[in-house]
């Protein structure tokens, strides 16, 4: 099976090294670049456009819905899809909708000012457990995957969150085994989303991971690889009848 890791705003390869070697053992893993796209579209076109003819998808949070506008796209050669600490929904209408594009844009300013080194420092405290602020060499690997990116490159990135599609109607369609999942402590794609979304996706399997923020591949790759393990395991045809299961990892 080969199997397509897609990273999240300003991530790559390295938010999925931590589980590459276990996931490797049951499928051909690959993580494409987004380059300099500027919408979650393009973004799913490029990955379309170098993809095997089926495959397996598994986005984590900007990664997720590239990894729903691929389905959108090509349902058929998607044979299974896990989303990990992501959304469906558009930017919000009003006050909470302008509110999240002058965060995103003060971000965007602090990065050409003072580099992305001094934005990622600013921005990584909450999107990791409180735990782990103190783990130094934690940080630093995730402040030197976000060094790489340029901040033309965050530019188009937030252009396309900002304009994200609403993929809720498309959840009801996705025919394949399915993964949501989430960091217990995760307030930028908070847990109850993922309910929300496990919820509107017909026998998918909601797993949220215990002591893990935003970058769960990262903060807990043990149980992230065990819960990706098993959902590569699980036959395309398995259906669950009863409401989705609800799966805590500690």
């Amino acid at each position: 099976m080969d199997l397509l890791l897609l990273p999240g705003l300003l991530c790559d390869r390295a938010v999925w090294t931590p589980v590459l070697a276990q996931l490797e053992t049951a499928a051909r893993c690959h993580i494409p670049d987004y380059a300099d796209e500027r919408s979650l579209a393009a973004m799913a076109e490029r990955v379309l456009a170098s993809a095997p003819a089926t495959f397996a998808v598994a986005g984590h949070s900007m990664g997720g819905r590239v990894a729903l506008e691929i389905v959108r796209r090509a349902p058929a050669r998607v044979e299974r899809l896990a989303l990990l600490d992501t959304g469906c929904r558009p930017r919000p209408a009003g006050v909470a909708g302008e509110e999240e594009r002058a965060r995103r844009l003060a971000l965007l300013a602090l990065a050409r000012e003072k580099g992305m080194r001094a934005m990622a420092r600013e921005w990584v405290r909450p999107m990791v457990h409180p735990a782990r602020h103190s783990d130094v060499a934690f940080i630093d690997t995730i402040l030197d995957m976000f060094e790489r990116r340029t901040p033309l490159q965050f530019q188009g990135q937030i252009e396309a969150l900002l304009a994200r599609p609403d993929a809720t109607a498309l959840l009801p369609t996705i025919a394949c085994p399915t993964l949501v999942l989430a960091g217990r402590a995760d307030g930028w794609s908070t847990p109850a989303q993922h309910e929300e979304m496990a919820a509107l996706i017909p026998g998918s399997r909601l797993a949220i991971i215990e002591d893990s923020g935003h970058m769960a591949p990262m903060e807990r790759p043990a149980s992230i690889a065990g819960e990706m393990l098993a959902w590569i395991a699980t036959p395309s045809n398995e259906r669950r009848v009863a409401a989705n299961a609800l799966h805590t990892t500690s």
